[in-house]
């Protein structure tokens, strides 16, 4: 070696002494989503149906799921570490998969999104849909069950939990966050609109002043970040009903929506927040603009949810939402956790 090189790796060697340590290398994102199809146990009740995306690097094939399809990694290994956890709670008479375009967007950033079917209020069985208290407790029993006993548990941040509603899940994400909603209020609302959705609704599933009283709001302080679109019963949150809300809230609202009308869902919402939230209103857009696109054969067996109106276009609008609800829980969920 001659001098001349010496002198130079001595100097290298010098500089590295001072410069700082280098940051870690951001992991390689997934390649595809992983996909499971499960049931859960919920202490002496009905097993709950559950559906759970998540980043992988295996292959993804094209799969059905109920009327619609989707292109996933079925029970393929997860990918990642630490990861954030969305659950999703869907609308009355829904299911699990109404928003799997949204939870397929969440597991392609990195997320691990689960969406239940509720027990009671889904399209095979309406016998427990105005039970609005049970939503929220069911929405914690699969938190509990995605944070303890999912065979992939240990991928995930426990300290990093959101939530997802659309309609009635809008409902009860904010129950769950820690609103406190008063259904005493819903007789004269109904009173005074009885051609609304959710009047017709109690109206085929009436709800005892008793059983109203007994109704005990299970909260869930695990939830940091919360996306509600179109929240049913937002009038049911008397003024200081939704105080006790601490995570972030991102509230959307369809501009022209025919089944929870304007001002008294979504707009009691905004106004009654403890911190106002981000908000946005969807030109053009009607109540189950929020789904995911229609496939031919849902628009055949249910052209009442796949109508929009003329020009709207919904795989337009869902590209942009989903990146804009991708966008809120990165923002509040992958931050440095407290």
């Amino acid at each position: 070696m001659t001098w001349l090189n010496r002198r130079v790796l001595l100097r290298l060697a010098s500089l590295l002494i001072f410069l700082p340590a280098a940051a870690p290398v951001a992991a390689e994102p997934a390649s595809s989503v992983g996909f499971q199809h499960l049931s859960i146990a919920d202490g002496s009740g009905p097993r709950i149906e559950v559906g759970i995306w998540y980043p992988s690097n295996a292959a993804a094939e094209a799969q059905p799921l109920e009327l619609y399809a989707q292109t996933v990694a079925k029970d393929g290994p997860i990918a990642g570490d630490h990861l954030p956890l969305v659950v999703i709670s869907h609308g009355n008479g829904g299911s699990y998969a109404g928003h799997y375009d949204t939870a397929l967007a969440l597991a392609r950033a990195g997320f691990v999104a689960a969406a239940l079917t509720h027990v009671g209020d889904n399209w095979r069985d309406q016998s427990r849909a105005t039970d609005m208290a049970e939503r929220p407790r069911q929405l914690y029993v699969l938190v509990d069950y995605m944070l303890k006993r999912w065979s992939e548990h240990r991928f995930i941040d426990p300290d990093r939990v959101g939530a997802f509603g659309f309609s009635s899940g809008g409902f009860t994400v904010l129950a769950a966050a820690g609103g406190e909603p008063d259904l005493t209020l819903v007789a004269p609302h109904c009173a005074e609109h009885p051609t609304f959705f959710d009047c017709g609704l109690v109206a085929a599933h009436p709800v005892s002043a008793d059983a109203i009283h007994a109704m005990r709001w299970v909260h869930d302080p695990r939830l940091k970040a919360v996306v509600v679109a179109a929240p049913a019963l937002g009038y049911a949150f008397a003024p200081d009903g939704l105080k006790g809300v601490k995570a972030k809230i991102d509230l959307w609202r369809d501009e022209d929506d025919h089944v929870l009308p304007h001002p008294f869902y979504a707009e009691v919402v905004r106004t009654r927040l403890p911190t106002p939230p981000r908000y946005h209103v969807v030109p053009h857009a009607d109540h189950f603009d929020f789904l995911a696109p229609c496939t031919d054969a849902l628009a055949k067996a249910a052209p009442l949810i796949c109508r929009s109106e003329p020009g709207f276009d919904r795989a337009a609008f869902h590209a942009d939402f989903d990146r804009q609800v991708v966008g809120f829980f990165e923002a509040n969920l992958l931050s440095p956790a407290p």
